[in-house]
């Protein structure tokens, strides 16, 4: 029993994580219905700011962390500008779209090796990963809970966000229709601005707890692919089902590798992707949608 509460504890804290990812892919794909593929390129630039940061600054988790998800955000906004931007003006096609943020991620990671190298990285000990009793009915990391409890306090901050302010209101309307948000007064540009810089933040709050608990180098938004699997399985373009797909899936990772073996951890992940597909290919909470043109 006790290894089945710790199992789901850590599930629970890793399915957190992605699900500060994946939230950001929805957001992006509810409003201009692609995957953006670079997104974890945001992720990889706000561990890497973390990290030289808290070198600089004598390990002040808080204003590291603060800077890392501002600069992974402004790159998020830079990239859309820059990439993105001038072929949304040129064409509806948003299989463009795909191909260009691939591209993107391929430019960051490489601008990390050329720049950085490409040796893995630890940060420094900045968040506490002692054992600590939970109730007394198992053992688990400090650090599990404390990301568990973060990332519950950025997602509830975001459906805040989302639900209590005009910009939010404005985003809830652009994922029904985005062209009729902007003949209803709506700075279509802004708004696609603001939904960067949340999922580049986000990211970013990703990128900081996977650097802790894996370490940090230019190919770790690799590991994205999870959470963009947690989106689908989720619904793309729901935020509740980004949330409960990454749950399921930190869920499914930790028992497995618990109770199987971790060696089968990938193969749970990707066999739950295809049942999805082949079952509801929609996700859990996601509704069908047709191109916007």
């Amino acid at each position: 029993m006790d290894t089945l509460i710790q199992q789901i504890i850590n599930g629970l804290s890793l399915g957190s994580v992605y699900a500060l990812i994946a939230v950001g892919y929805s957001l992006v794909y509810s409003i201009l219905l692609f995957s953006n593929f670079a997104h974890g390129g945001f992720l990889v630039i706000g561990g890497y700011i973390c990290y030289y940061t808290l070198a600089a600054m004598g390990h002040n988790i808080w204003l590291s962390g603060l800077l890392a998800m501002v600069g992974a955000g402004v790159v998020a906004i830079l990239v859309e500008r820059l990439a993105y931007k001038p072929i949304r003006e040129r064409t509806n096609v948003t299989l463009y779209l795909l191909i260009a943020s691939m591209g993107m991620s391929i430019v960051i990671e490489n601008i990390f090796v050329v720049t950085v190298g490409g040796r893995f990285r630890a940060l420094p000990p900045v968040i506490p990963t002692d054992p600590v009793n939970f109730f007394g009915l198992a053992t688990t990391s400090a650090f599990d809970l404390l990301s568990l409890g973060m990332a519950v306090l950025f997602l509830t901050a975001l459906q805040l966000f989302l639900s209590k302010t005009k910009w939010g209101l404005a985003i809830r309307a652009a994922s029904y229709d985005l062209r009729t948000s902007g003949l209803m007064g709506v700075n279509v540009n802004r708004l696609i601005s603001i939904v960067f810089f949340v999922a580049g933040l986000l990211a970013a709050v990703g990128g900081i707890f996977l650097s802790v608990r894996y370490t940090l180098y230019p190919q770790l938004g690799f590991i994205t692919i999870k959470a963009f699997v947690a989106a689908v399985i989720g619904g793309l373009g729901s935020l509740p089902g980004a949330v409960l797909g990454s749950l399921i899936l930190g869920l499914a990772e930790m028992l497995t590798a618990g109770f199987i073996s971790s060696q089968m951890r990938d193969l749970v992940v990707f066999g739950m992707l295809v049942l999805t597909l082949l079952w509801r290919p929609s996700g859990l909470l996601g509704k069908q949608v047709s191109e916007k043109v």
